[in-house]
């Protein structure tokens, strides 16, 4: 099944990870590296395009990523500030 998106955005949470990764003084690497302790395995390429709205995110990653940058989940997704 293919899948249909109208916008070439494929994420909405891309820019925030971006913001709290940058506020956490963490690389991309070291973001993959931490998720890989949680068994989430997003190389640092990959974590590129999640930042650039080119790579959708799964749930399991989105959980990941905010705990890891001690951020909720709500935040990631722009519904509050």
């Amino acid at each position: 099944m293919k899948l249909i998106i109208d916008s070439e955005l494929r994420n909405i949470a891309g820019p925030r990870i971006k913001e709290a990764r940058l506020k956490n003084n963490m690389t991309q690497e070291e973001l993959s590296i931490k998720l890989e302790t949680l068994a989430v395995y997003i190389d640092r390429a990959s974590i590129s395009k999640l930042e650039q709205q080119k790579r959708i995110i799964t749930d399991i990653e989105l959980i990941a990523i905010s705990q890891i940058l001690n951020v909720s989940i709500n935040w990631l997704l722009g519904l509050n500030n």
